[in-house]
């Protein structure tokens, strides 16, 4: 099911984690544009949203004097029916101090004669009318980049499902090409009956119901896919639960052509299923069964450069 669409407003103190905040949202699928000035909002709502559905715009003080055009702009976006929500962040005088003291950047209100927590109190009564009007405030003043995550997405994430924060890719492979750099969990499965081996069988691949059917129907396989998925029903979640915004499942067979296509496949249906958000690729189901090993890592011996014995 598409997500409804949405434009979300971030605004509020400098330091208090908008950038942060910009980076969560992105993983959730909005289209994310920083430190945008109030007049184009409209510009950008009719260009975007109708390709992007959902929109994340940080606007702050860093605007200038276009800034005191947002509360207009606002309005604006209010009058044509755009579903707009306004998320102002927050954190303590002292909390800002130290942030900005640690990483040594210069607040946008201080100047030579300006010290910094002027310009924080400065800010922070500038942007009085702002939060008046916000439909979320969020104090970050106690919160890890964790937990403002969990925050947010508590707030935000529009889904039926409670799994739809967390993407998962699952990907099949074959080994004699290199295993995917980028994998979390990585399952070989060369342990299962290969298709490779029946010649009315190998022309075909693991996205073929006579393949797919001769991998599962095994009585070894059924045992594994049990066992594999009660253990993605346990880690899952947790990976949920600690912040994890994509997962990737890699699934490898000797050429990536028919059992971990099969399997991969089965996976993604399955979590399908649960609710998750999933990607299903195959990346080596193309390639020619007798194309040369790649990303094969070197021997002891070479990675020394030495010559091997014979």
């Amino acid at each position: 099911m598409t997500p409804p669409e949405q434009i979300l407003v971030i605004t509020g103190l400098s330091g208090a984690g908008k950038t942060r905040a910009l980076r969560c949202f992105e993983d959730l699928g909005y289209f994310c544009v920083d430190n945008l000035i109030p007049p184009l909002l409209p510009q950008l709502i009719l260009m975007a949203l109708p390709r992007f559905g959902r929109l994340a715009v940080v606007m702050d003080i860093r605007g200038g004097a276009f800034f005191g055009e947002l509360a207009g702009a606002l309005e604006e976006a209010f009058d044509a029916g755009h579903p707009v929500k306004v998320l102002f962040l927050e954190a303590a005088d002292e909390a800002l101090v130290k942030r900005f003291s640690e990483t040594r950047r210069r607040h946008p209100m201080t100047g030579l004669d300006t010290p910094l927590l002027l310009g924080i109190r400065a800010e922070r009564e500038r942007l009085v009318p702002i939060r008046a009007e916000a439909d979320s405030i969020v104090d970050t003043t106690e919160l890890s980049p964790r937990q403002l995550k969990e925050k947010l997405l508590s707030l935000f994430a529009q889904s039926d499902s409670q799994h739809d924060a967390l993407q998962v890719t699952v990907q099949s492979f074959g080994y004699k090409f290199g295993a995917p750099l980028d994998a979390d969990l990585v399952m070989d499965v060369r342990f299962l009956p290969n298709p490779h081996y029946d010649l009315n069988l190998r022309p075909f691949t693991g996205l073929n119901e006579p393949v797919r059917d001769f991998v599962l129907q095994h009585h070894v396989t059924q045992a594994f896919m049990t066992r594999y998925i009660d253990l993605l029903n346990f880690l899952l979640p947790h990976y949920r639960d600690e912040g994890k915004m994509h997962l990737t499942l890699a699934v490898g067979c000797t050429g990536g052509r028919h059992r971990s296509v099969a399997i991969t496949h089965h996976l993604a249906d399955y979590l399908k299923q649960l609710g998750y958000r999933v990607v299903e690729s195959h990346r080596d189901i193309e390639r020619h069964p007798g194309d040369y090993v790649v990303n094969q890592a070197p021997t002891p011996v070479e990675h020394a450069g030495l010559e091997p014995l014979p």
